[in-house]
């Protein structure tokens, strides 16, 4: 499942992906693309504490937030 929050702020892309997240309760993967750094912090401290394994990668001017179980 991939989500992008690119142009919103906090908290928004937690919620959006909190969201993804609540309609795919199976989903054992997520991407998530962000284009600042405090949402880049926030969501991988949210994907963190519900049990997924984070890596970040820089992509252009953005960031791919993955999530995996």
């Amino acid at each position: 499942m991939r989500i992008d929050t690119c142009g919103t702020s906090c908290p928004q892309p937690v919620l959006m992906t909190k969201k993804a997240l609540d309609n795919n309760p199976s989903s054992d993967e997520i991407e998530v693309l962000t284009d600042n750094n405090t949402s880049k912090t926030n969501v991988k401290k949210y994907l963190l504490s519900n049990g997924f394994n984070v890596k970040i990668e820089e992509k252009d001017d953005a960031f791919v937030v993955r999530g995996i179980k």
